[in-house]
């Protein structure tokens, strides 16, 4: 298995940037330093990969386990051990939300996909909370999952972000990040990290929605729901229902998340726009489950599952994750099935017509001036 880029933040840099032109000094140095820690942490991930031969697995249990560490405003991980599985509650909410937040998240993989944990081989779901101080990001690092106090120690009247243990969607998202490792394994460009990013937004949403027990319709389709403060205007970092709603902020800056492929961002910036030009993906979804309705996470969830598992390749591009998800929709459903209808509806609505020509991204359109293509759909 080969992965292209081991450290995935919930915390777009798009909205880092705007915050370092935007903020109060002290928001710009917060900004910055979550900046500068993140590509910190990727390349050591790097490192680590190269020398994958010398360093200790992550465990494999074979049932829900979960060990949840604090970094006490430290860097080093995974910190000292706080809570196992079956103890008691905490006195500390981050140190609860984690634990609550990995369990719902196995519970739906495991109860409606019979998925056994992050790999499928009961992989142990090790979290750490108060990464440093000021963290304003949490990410999977290949291994762990990893969160950040946000802005609690700022001044009432500074503080953007929540701690980030504090939305489940958030958790939802960046332990599908590890399903994806080891499945489909979507390089983190272009389109294939659209799709990579997009993947997580929907198991989060639908992690939310499990626990919540919500229809698709009753669902608020937000990503990061209740992770900015009062001060912030907006809701969340991504809508999936309306793509490029989610916050129009002085500090934060707007949304820029494109709903259809006329609006496709090119760029160089974030990995070809991975947290950006997800928003087309992530609304082709959203539409396809309201067509289904009633709980999204039973037939939408479960074709987009089989897509993630046994169809997309690493260079996955959105026309390529279009024609899967109608393949295994009818391999789920039967041909020209309701369900079937109702994936080929989503993906119209964002520009994209199953067995149409491949809208090209950034990388795409690289590799094409030099006569090379991307992979071919399994």
């Amino acid at each position: 298995m080969h992965t292209y880029h081991s450290v995935f933040c919930i915390t777009p840099p798009h909205m880092l940037q705007e915050i370092i032109r935007n903020g109060t000094p002290t928001q710009r140095d917060l900004a910055l330093r979550t900046i500068i820690t993140s590509e910190q942490m990727r390349g050591q991930r790097r490192v680590m990969r190269s020398m994958s031969a010398f360093i200790t697995k992550a465990v494999s249990i074979g049932n829900k386990q979960r060990i949840i560490y604090d970094a006490k405003n430290g860097s080093e991980l995974p910190g000292k051990a706080v809570r196992s599985e079956g103890d008691p509650a905490s006195t500390d909410p981050a140190v609860n939300e984690a634990y609550d937040g990995s369990g719902v998240t196995y519970d739906l993989y495991s109860d409606i996909y019979g998925r056994n944990s992050i790999d499928n081989n009961g992989l142990r779901l090790d979290s750490t909370v108060h990464f440093q101080k000021g963290y304003d990001n949490a990410f999977w690092d290949g291994k762990q999952m990893v969160y950040g106090d946000g802005d609690e120690d700022l001044p009432a009247a500074e503080r953007l972000f929540n701690r980030f243990t504090a939305a489940l969607d958030v958790i939802g998202h960046e332990l599908t990040h590890g399903v994806t490792q080891y499945e489909a394994n979507l390089a983190y460009w272009d389109q294939s990290g659209a799709l990579n990013e997009s993947m997580s937004d929907v198991f989060g949403s639908l992690v939310k929605q499990y626990q919540r027990k919500q229809t698709a319709d009753q669902a608020d389709w937000i990503i990061g729901e209740g992770l900015f403060t009062p001060n912030v205007i907006g809701v969340g970092i991504r809508s999936m229902k309306a793509p490029g709603t989610a916050y129009n902020d002085p500090v934060l800056g707007k949304d820029p998340q494109p709903a259809h492929m006329k609006d496709y961002v090119r760029t160089v910036e974030d990995n070809g726009g991975v947290h950006i030009n997800s928003g087309i993906p992530n609304h082709a979804f959203y539409v396809t489950a309201l067509e289904l309705g009633g709980n999204a996470w039973e037939k939408a969830g479960r074709i987009w599952y089989k897509t993630l598992t046994d169809k997309l390749q690493d260079r996955s591009t959105f026309q390529q994750a279009c024609d899967l998800t109608v393949q295994a929709a009818s391999e789920l459903f039967g041909a020209n099935s309701l369900e079937e209808q109702a994936v080929k509806k989503g993906w119209s609505e964002v520009g994209i017509t199953a067995g149409g020509d491949a809208p090209s991204g950034c990388l795409s359109a690289v590799l094409n001036v030099f006569g090379l293509k991307t992979s071919a759909v399994k």
